[in-house]
């Protein structure tokens, strides 16, 4: 896989890279899992409120008034 980034991206990566005595690779792998996890963590939780949301739909709206 190639990850192409622009300049200013570039930039950026190299500079907390080197904050944080890493290599790019590194950070950019660790910033990927991240955001895997928390994506895969929104998808789960939207499914459960689509299927849980529907049972309880006439007391959010009650409560809503």
């Amino acid at each position: 896989m190639t990850l192409r980034l622009d300049p200013a991206e570039t930039e950026a990566l190299r500079a907390w890279a080197e904050r944080e005595s890493r290599s790019m690779q590194d950070v950019a792998r660790e910033a990927i899992r991240e955001y895997i996890e928390r994506h895969s963590r929104m998808a789960l939780l939207d499914s459960v409120l689509d299927a849980e949301l529907p049972r309880y739909a006439e007391a959010l709206e009650r409560l809503g008034r």
